[in-house]
């Protein structure tokens, strides 16, 4: 199963300027739905190791995403582990996502996704709060049953 430590290496991976050119033409274009769904659809693939070339900045509000990069770079110097020591997706170090369901509620320039699965057979909810931006649809929070991202940050 992923690892922890998986996540955050992917979490440090940076695709090439032109696929990220790419990837903000694309997400600018897609719904609330849309987004959500090119997150989590392939949580359930066996195969699946956490989101590839995860950049911050591709799935989260550029408030959240420097709040993100800041911690990383600041536990790399230390040596230690980041806040954000899981998938905040699945809300786990670990997954074997089934019974995925997501659900959207837009509101002009924002949305609150609900996504719900089992992981490892125990049911879980994720709620995602999202803001439209240049750039396409990114989150300004997650709330989890281990807690939320944005009161991650604020320790």
């Amino acid at each position: 199963m992923p690892s922890r430590r998986w996540a955050l290496a992917a979490l440090c991976a940076v695709p090439t300027a032109a696929a990220a050119q790419t990837t903000a033409t694309r997400d600018s274009k897609l719904t609330p739905e849309a987004f959500l769904r090119g997150i989590y659809t392939p949580y359930p693939n066996q195969d699946f190791k956490g989101q590839p070339f995860w950049q911050v900045d591709r799935f989260f509000a550029p408030d959240l995403a420097r709040a993100i990069e800041a911690d990383m770079r600041e536990a790399k110097r230390r040596g230690e582990v980041p806040k954000l020591d899981g998938d905040p997706f699945v809300d786990a170090q670990d997954w074997d996502i089934a019974k995925l369901a997501i659900s959207v509620k837009a509101d002009g320039p924002k949305a609150t996704g609900l996504v719900s699965f089992e992981n490892q057979g125990k049911p879980t909810e994720i709620t995602l709060d999202l803001v439209r931006t240049g750039m396409g649809w990114r989150i300004t929070d997650i709330k989890s049953p281990s807690g939320t991202l944005s009161e991650l940050y604020k320790k």
